[in-house]
C-alpha cells in the first residue's frame, strides 16, 4: 500500500488522542499532518480555574507542537478555511493546499453574537471560540483596570448551562479580586425555565445555592438577543442593565464549514454515523464540538474525550481500508462544575453533591488529563 495522508484538521481533545495513539504504536505508511491556529490547544475543563484567578493559562494548554513531535506528525500553524471533497485537499488561511487520503476535523465550536444596537454598548466577552478567549479576556481586564474606583458594575450572563453558570461565577470571582473597590453586581439569563437543563433537581439546586451565595440574581425564560445602550435586552423585549455581558450561548459550528459542501445541520455542525464518519464523505470523519451525532449530544468537552481513542482506532482503519467499529456514547456522564470560590458541584444524573473537596477533585483529574498531553511523556 502507497503512504496514505492523513490530516487532522484542528487540536481539539480528540485529536489528542490521536497522536498519542499514533505516538504509542506508529505507522510508516501513514503521514500524519496537523493544521491549527496554535502551538497550544486550550483544554476546556481548566479554563474556569484560570478565568478565576487560580492557575496561569500556560497551565490549562496542551502542547500540540511537542505531541505532534512525538507522534511524527506535521503541524502547520494555519487554519483551514475551506474543503475540497471531491479532490480531497484543504486550502489554509495562510494560502497552502493540503492534500489528504483521510481527514479528521475537530475544531470546535463558535457562538451565534448577539445583535447590537446602538452606541455605548456593554462590554462583550464571548466564550467561544474557545483558542482566542485569552485574547478577549486579557482586552476586558485591561478595559477594568482603568474603571474609576467606586461605583457598581452588572456583570451578565447570557446562557443558563453549566458553562454560562460557571463562567460568571469565574469571572465575578476574578473582577472582585482584581477590583475589590468596585461593587461587582451578576445577573444570569436563562432561556430555560431551569438552569442546568440536563441535569437532575439535586444538581440543579446545587447551582441555584451557588449562585445565590455568588451574589447573582437569576433571570428564568429570558432568552437574551440584543445588546443595547447600557444593557442588553430578551426575546420578549424586557431591559437588563449590564456594563458587561458574558455569551456563553447559542453553540454554532464555524462558519467556513458552510462552503464545504459537508453535510450540516440545523446549527452548522457536521453530521456523523455512529462510526465518528461524516456522512455519505469516505474517508472524512468528525468529532467533538464540531459534529453533530444522532441523537444529539450535549456540548460538552468530556464527549470529545470519549471519542478521542475510538477516533484514533477508526482513522487507523481507515487508513488500512479495513471496516470501522461502532463509537457508543455514554448514557450518562460526570460533569463537575467550579462555583468560583473553590468550590465545585458534581452532576451525574440525578445525583449531585458540592464542597471544596469537589473543587480539588476536579483540578487533579484536569492537572494528570493536561500532563497525560505534555512533555515529559510516559513510555
Amino acid at each position: 500500500m502507497s503512504m496514505q495522508q492523513l490530516l487532522l484538521m484542528g487540536a481539539g481533545h480528540a485529536h489528542a488522542f490521536v497522536l498519542e495513539a499514533f505516538a504509542k504504536q506508529p505507522e510508516p505508511s501513514i503521514a500524519i499532518t496537523v493544521v491549527s491556529d496554535s502551538p497550544l490547544a486550550a483544554y476546556s475543563g481548566s479554563v474556569p480555574a484560570w478565568l478565576a484567578g487560580e492557575c496561569t493559562l500556560r497551565k490549562t494548554q496542551i502542547d500540540m507542537e511537542a505531541l505532534c513531535q512525538r507522534a511524527n506528525a506535521r503541524l502547520i500553524l494555519s487554519p483551514a478555511n475551506t474543503i475540497n471533497t471531491q479532490k480531497h485537499y484543504v486550502a489554509l488561511a495562510n494560502g497552502e493546499r493540503v492534500n489528504f487520503d483521510v481527514a479528521s476535523v475537530n475544531i470546535g465550536s463558535t457562538l451565534t453574537s448577539p445583535h447590537q444596537l446602538g452606541e455605548n454598548l456593554p462590554k462583550l466577552l464571548a466564550m467561544r471560540p474557545l483558542s482566542s478567549l485569552h485574547q478577549r479576556w486579557q482586552a476586558l481586564q485591561n478595559d477594568i483596570s482603568h474603571l474609576p474606583s467606586g461605583g457598581a458594575q452588572r456583570v451578565v450572563g447570557v446562557g443558563g448551562g453549566a458553562a454560562g453558570c460557571e463562567t460568571l461565577m469565574s469571572v465575578l470571582a476574578q473582577l472582585r479580586k482584581q477590583r475589590p473597590d468596585i461593587d461587582w453586581q451578576g445577573h444570569l439569563l436563562s432561556a430555560s425555565n431551569a438552569l442546568l437543563p440536563d441535569a437532575g433537581h439535586v444538581p440543579r439546586w446545587l447551582m441555584r445555592r451557588a449562585l445565590s451565595q455568588a451574589g447573582i440574581t437569576v433571570h428564568v425564560e429570558q432568552r437574551g438577543e440584543t445588546l443595547i445602550e447600557g444593557g442588553v435586552t430578551t426575546q420578549n423585549g424586557k431591559r437588563i442593565d449590564a456594563d458587561i455581558v458574558l455569551w456563553a450561548t447559542g453553540a454554532v459550528g464555524h462558519p467556513w464549514l458552510a462552503g464545504t459542501g459537508l453535510p450540516l445541520d440545523q446549527h452548522g455542525f457536521i453530521r456523523v454515523d455512529h462510526s465518528l464518519k461524516v456522512s455519505d464523505q469516505p474517508n472524512m470523519f468528525a468529532a467533538g464540538d464540531c459534529a453533530a451525532f444522532t441523537p444529539a449530544l450535549p456540548n460538552a468537552g468530556v464527549y470529545a474525550v470519549r471519542m478521542g481513542p475510538h477516533l484514533a482506532d477508526n482513522l487507523r482503519r481507515a487508513c488500512h481500508g479495513e471496516p470501522l467499529l461502532p463509537w457508543q456514547p455514554p448514557k450518562r456522564v460526570l460533569a463537575l462544575i467550579g462555583t468560583g470560590d473553590g468550590h465545585a458541584i458534581a452532576s451525574r444524573g440525578g445525583f449531585g453533591v458540592s464542597g471544596k473537596w469537589v473543587w480539588q477533585w476536579k483540578k487533579r483529574i484536569d492537572a494528570r488529563f493536561i500532563a497525560r498531553f505534555n512533555p515529559p511523556f510516559e513510555g
